[in-house]
């Protein structure tokens, strides 16, 4: 595998480390000491994953929306039987909604904690249902071992916060 493609696929693995750390921190911020650090981890995620976006069109795709789509139906197919490149749109609509979200952290901790709870629960099931497509649906070997393990913790650390109600 040629360098930028080997860097382009370990800018995702920090990006998705950085995801899950951030997820840990924000859902342990009971008295909200890790708000910081989960803004801190969130961002590096979002750059890293960025840096991923530009590595898979400059050294997967060419530049090219046309070639994108034609790998993710290719890639869809060979999983579901379906020759649909669309994925790629959720893919586009991932990449808005995370950086979003991170500027949105960076207008302040109060703005972030205080927007309604419906749309911090729908941007975050977005995203963990993006992840979770990414590291468990379309990774394979380790790499769907381990973003398997990341769901599982991710989602009893949850359900444990929302238990006793820090969240």
């Amino acid at each position: 595998m040629a360098n930028g493609q080997s860097l382009t696929l370990w800018a995702i693995r920090i990006a998705t480390t950085f995801y899950v750390a951030a997820l840990s921190l924000y859902l342990a911020r009971g008295n909200r000491r890790w708000e910081g650090p989960s803004r801190l981890a969130w961002t590096a995620g979002c750059m890293f994953y960025l840096a991923h976006v530009w590595g898979a069109f400059q050294f997967f795709h060419g530049w090219s929306h046309l070639a994108a789509h034609r790998e993710t139906a290719r890639r869809t197919a060979e999983l579901f039987g379906i020759n649909w490149g669309g994925g790629l749109y959720f893919n586009y609509v991932f990449t808005l909604v995370w950086l979003v979200d991170t500027l949105w952290w960076w207008r302040g901790f109060d703005a972030y904690r205080n927007r309604p709870n419906w749309l911090g629960t729908a941007i975050h099931s977005f995203l963990a249902f993006m992840f979770f497509n990414a590291t468990v649906i379309f990774a394979s070997g380790f790499v769907r071992w381990i973003g398997t393990a990341a769901t599982i913790g991710l989602v009893l650390l949850w359900l444990r916060v929302r238990t006793i109600g820090n969240v």
